[in-house]
Order: structure tokens, then sequence, then C-alpha cells
């Protein structure tokens, strides 16, 4: 840890998220990298571990730990994102019988995008989204465009948080970034081009509330050898608006 990091939690319950949250996108971590990862003495990891697998947060298996089923239905249960999800689904399956290209639905968590929803077939492009995963916002289409229809002070935060390149092609310079974001403004629609991924390109579309703050974007991404998303644009526009007008409609809402 630098200077600069407050280090591990004082809490239980903060320690509990820290562990938790260590696991990333691994499907069986160790105990050693889990220890590696909190920063916590190996005896508290340990400790934990014991108290999560018996209230099934957490399986223990033969080659490392990984997330409880338990964690899945109580991730079920957070009502926004599960109301947004369900409307979402019907027009995501429509985008994918258009185009037969993957189909993202993500939502601003800070400076990242969540992804709620994922849809692809048998001939999906490798993506290194993931439904529950997390990428920066400046580098994925989806991310600009919840980026272009949040507060003005956004961006700025994420500028100041430091454009890493991914790729060859991610934009790391902060006026090229400023001058797409306003562009999603007047268009309605975001691009990326191999920021992310090289070989993935993308193409997204708000899914707005009557402020025109964004709840969500919706995305088609695929190969560039295959997929243009100047000619998904208006599929993706529609859907966004789709959503936005039954979700605005919902009376649990």
């Amino acid at each position: 840890m630098t200077s600069r990091d407050p280090g591990p939690p004082d809490s239980v319950l903060g320690r509990a998220v820290l562990l938790l949250d260590a696991f990333q996108a691994d499907h069986r971590v160790s105990l050693s990298t889990l220890v590696e990862r909190t920063g916590l003495p190996k005896s508290t990891v340990h400790r934990m571990l014991g108290d999560l697998v018996e209230l099934r947060l957490v399986e223990k298996g033969t080659d490392g730990y990984h997330l409880g089923g338990r964690l899945f239905e109580l991730g079920m249960r957070a009502s926004v994102e599960r109301q947004l999800m369900e409307i979402a689904i019907p027009f995501m399956e429509d985008l994918y019988e258009r185009t037969h290209e993957t189909v993202h639905l993500g939502v601003r968590d800070g400076t990242e995008v969540v992804y709620v929803a994922k849809l692809g077939g048998h001939r999906q492009a490798l993506s290194p989204s993931r439904v529950g995963g997390r990428m920066p916002l400046y580098c994925t289409a989806v991310g600009k465009v919840l980026l272009a229809y949040a507060e003005p002070h956004l961006l700025e935060q994420v500028v100041a948080g430091g454009l890493v390149r991914r790729t060859p092609r991610t934009i790391v310079a902060p006026g090229l970034l400023r001058r797409q974001v306003e562009a999603i403004r007047e268009q309605g629609v975001g691009f990326e081009r191999e920021e992310s991924q090289v070989g993935l390109c993308c193409v997204s579309a708000p899914v707005l509330d009557p402020d025109d703050c964004a709840v969500a974007a919706v995305s088609v991404t695929g190969p560039v050898t295959r997929f243009r998303p100047e000619a998904a644009a208006r599929l993706v526009r529609a859907a966004g608006a789709g959503i936005a007008a039954t979700w605005a409609r919902r009376p649990s809402h």
C-alpha cells in the first residue's frame, strides 16, 4: 500500500465488503491471493472466510474459494437494477435479433460502468465485459454515453483521475474526450472503436429519465471485421428510448 492508502477499513462490515470485492472476476481464488488483494492479516481473512462460507456468501472448494449463491439471490433483490433489467430485456432481445451482435445494458457507479445485463449468441466476440463487471467510463461507448448525460463535474472528475491507455486507440487526451461527450449530447449516441479492447467496436444510446439524465445505457458490440456501429445507431437509439418510455410508465417506479 502507498502512503496515501488509508489501509483496510476498521469495521467488521467494511472488511467483509473488502474481502468480497477481492474476488473480482475469478472463478476460484486462493487464500493467499485474497490476503494479498485485501492487505488483511492471513488469520483475519481465514476467519472471515469461515463466517462467509457458513452464511453461504462464499463457497469453499478443493481449489479455492468462490462467491456463493446467496450473493446472487441478494443481488436479484436490488430493486432498481432488477426492474430496469426486466424492462430492458425485451428491447435487448430485439436488438440482438436485428444485429446478431452482443448487446449490453450498463449503469453508472461513480466513474465506472457496471454491466447489469448482456446478451450474445454463439458467435459473439470476445469482450472484456461481464454481468456485474466494471469498466472505466472514458473508454467504452456505454460509459461515454453515461458520462455525457451526467452532471458536468463528473467529466472533470474522470479527467482528473487519469485517462489510462488500455489499447493504442484509447482516448487519453482530455480535449478529445470532451469533444466526444459533446457530440453524444448532440447526436444521442456514442461510439467506441477499439478503445477498451483491440478488435471491438460499439455503439450506445442512453436510457433517459424525464430530466434528461441517464439512468442506464444500452449498446451493441461487435468485431471490427464485420460490425459497423453507425449502421446500428438508429436501432440502439430507438431501444434506449423504448426502455426509457416503459421505465417511466412503470407504476412501481
